[in-house]
């Protein structure tokens, strides 16, 4: 019994001694990374809603009345200048055109008989003069009958795409009635509305005649060919503050068409940008915050203006120094004030591999 009990106590006290020990164990210290802001020129991609437009974009409206006889075209085709689109039914002014041009035959034997009677002063000048004015007039009326029938034909003006029809062989159309739309797309006019504050920057940093800007499309791919910004317009719109930039694309592929939308990404140079890795930061109700490590190793919480976002950085305009280290990995391991132990890494060490546009 004795012997049971001396190895129970000694179990017990082993026992003990182990959780001792192990409360006295300290874990090993996790060291996190700590890196500061840097200072140098960068350019930030401003981003706008942008409305795509033809650079030639016209209705095709019916010159004169009647019945549409035919089209020669199908809706969404490619066409040439020139080419027949549409045929009015021509036989009115056919008629009107051959009854004119026998007014002028008519005028022009009046006028010779007239004129051998005045060479021969049977008649008077004046008489020779009034003959020769309705000849004149014959002849005019003649070719305004010659108008009018080459108006039954509507053709294309420029090389472009046909548009969706309005109206069907047989249908009665009157003059100035809309039939379609042609496009010419070789070339693409891109408007974007720019805020006051970055259109000034803008004419203030940018020495560029013409910048260069990217499209992208609704689907979320960048247009394969760059822009060139070429025209600003006279004034700014006092409800929105914004002023209309356009831009223009070539389209060598087609691939734009009119009255399609998406996004224009222009560089804005920035001098003395403070830039930080996006990652060192957290958001706390629409507020951004990094932490500081102050000289005692300790991590405090500070709020953050950010003034540009580039893909991976910020561009900080307030709350931070370039002198100052920021916690750039395990920000979800630390709270306000706890001591931490890290290894410093540069700058331009910890960016390396994030995207920015230096210049």
């Amino acid at each position: 019994m004795k012997r049971t009990l001396m190895l129970m106590s000694l179990c017990a006290l082993l026992c003990h001694t182990s959780c001792t020990s192990k409360k006295e164990e300290k874990e090993p210290e996790t060291k996190l990374l700590v890196t500061s802001p840097l200072t140098m020129d960068t350019s930030i991609v401003n981003e706008y809603v942008c409305q795509i437009r033809s650079i030639r974009h016209i209705e095709l409206r019916a010159q004169e009345r009647g019945y549409l006889e035919k089209i020669f075209v199908d809706e969404g085709q490619h066409v040439k200048k020139g080419q027949l689109l549409f045929q009015i039914m021509p036989r009115l002014y056919e008629a009107e055109l051959q009854k004119a041009q026998a007014e002028v035959r008519f005028a022009e034997i009046e006028y010779q008989n007239t004129k051998r009677l005045a060479d021969s002063n049977v008649v008077a000048p004046n008489e020779l003069a009034m003959t020769k004015a309705k000849l004149d007039k014959a002849k005019a009326e003649s070719a305004l009958s010659q108008v009018h029938l080459q108006f039954t034909e509507i053709r294309a003006p420029f090389d472009g795409i046909i548009d969706r029809f309005l109206v069907r062989p047989g249908s009665l159309v009157s003059e100035g009635d809309l039939m379609t739309t042609l496009s010419d797309n070789s070339q693409m006019w891109v408007y974007f509305n720019v805020p006051e504050a970055e259109y000034l920057d803008f004419k203030s940093k940018v020495s560029a005649q013409h910048p260069s800007v990217s499209l992208v499309m609704a689907n979320n791919k960048t247009f394969g060919y760059p822009g060139t910004v070429e025209t600003i317009e006279a004034d700014f719109d006092n409800e929105t503050g914004n002023i209309p930039f356009r831009a223009t694309f070539p389209n060598p592929d087609g691939l734009l068409r009119h009255g399609e939308t998406g996004n224009i990404r222009m560089l804005a140079p920035v001098k003395n940008a403070v830039l930080i890795p996006q990652k060192a930061t957290f958001e706390i109700l629409d507020k951004k915050y990094v932490y500081i490590v102050g000289p005692d190793n300790r991590v405090k919480a500070r709020e953050i203006t950010v003034g540009a976002e580039l893909e991976d950085l910020y561009a900080v305009t307030g709350g931070l120094k370039d002198s100052e280290k920021i916690l750039l990995e395990g920000l979800r391991k630390v709270k306000e004030n706890d001591k931490i132990t890290f290894d410093y890494e540069s700058p331009r060490s910890a960016m390396a591999h994030l995207k920015l546009h230096a210049e």
